[in-house]
């Protein structure tokens, strides 16, 4: 049986308990000591394999020289609301489980996109041809599920009562490229427009003549918390799983990155001019024989 993921707090936590122990100079043996248990109870522990109850966080802050309340009782509320779902977990193919809670949680997203629309502003058709276009031999059943799930996501986060503030920033080859087909993608330009309207989403288009630029490597989202204990990340999604940095310097290299971006960008309503024409010309262009 494969063991569930952890959720967010979970992995937060983990990620402190072994920040702690490094900073008070112990080593994973000294702490199984302390506790009188095995070295890979605590190795499970900070690697959020197995989850912490909160009377040993108290241990452990003791152990770690912690006297700041206001720490102890951030630990304390990761612990005990640990093993908390979501909505996502009805969809048991996602492997984003982490992402998507974290995403729920953002007070504000940052979405930089190198040729593909953002999820959360994907329409039902766009987001079944991206989603076959990169796992072509998905099954049809594991597709019906994550498209389910990225419509969800979209009615939770931007259509709740107090939506995050979303910026999203693409370049302009994503305009270009005629994911589903015209019909599809001219759907979809409309529907970016749309969504461009609403007071708590800002869209910027970085243009070609802006030739290199900060985000020409990879895509990334930044997702700002403001939940006391959890740590604004960065997630950058590959072929071989998402990839996940919450180190404050991490994270700082990225937030440069978004300034330099949203710098060099169209303007908003520059922006959706230059979306009007392309998705105007979504089906005269000329062919390229293959």
């Amino acid at each position: 049986m494969t063991a569930p993921n952890p959720t967010l707090r979970q992995r937060q936590l983990a990620t402190r308990l072994r920040q702690l122990r490094a900073d008070s100079g112990l080593t994973i043996e000294d702490v199984a000591k302390h506790l009188d248990c095995s070295p890979s109870r605590i190795s499970r522990w900070e690697t959020a394999q197995r989850g912490v109850q909160a009377p040993l966080v108290r241990q452990l802050c003791q152990l770690y020289g912690i006297t700041d309340q206001q720490q102890i009782d951030s630990l304390l509320n990761l612990a005990r609301n640990a093993k908390r779902h979501g909505w996502w977990q009805e969809f048991d193919d996602l492997d984003l489980t982490p992402y998507i809670e974290l995403e729920a949680k953002a007070a504000a997203i940052s979405n930089y996109e190198t040729s593909i629309i953002p999820s959360l502003v994907q329409t039902e058709d766009y987001a079944v041809a991206i989603i076959r276009g990169s796992l072509p031999r998905i099954k049809d059943s594991v597709l019906k599920t994550r498209v389910e799930a990225r419509m969800e996501r979209r009615q939770r986060i931007l259509h709740q009562e107090n939506p995050p503030d979303y910026w999203i920033l693409l370049d302009e080859a994503a305009l270009h490229r005629h994911v589903g087909g015209p019909d599809v993608m001219r759907e979809q330009l409309e529907q970016l427009l749309r969504y461009a309207e609403k007071p708590d989403i800002t869209l910027q288009v970085i243009p070609y003549t802006e030739g290199a630029h900060m985000g020409m490597n990879a895509a990334f989202i930044l997702l700002e918390i403001p939940e006391p204990g959890i740590s604004d990340t960065v997630y950058i999604e590959s072929l071989l799983g998402g990839i996940y940095y919450e180190k404050p310097t991490e994270v700082d290299k990225f937030r440069e990155a978004l300034d330099h971006l949203r710098a060099i960008a169209l303007n908003p309503q520059r922006s959706q001019d230059l979306i009007k024409r392309v998705a105007a010309r979504i089906g005269t262009e000329p062919e390229y024989p293959r």
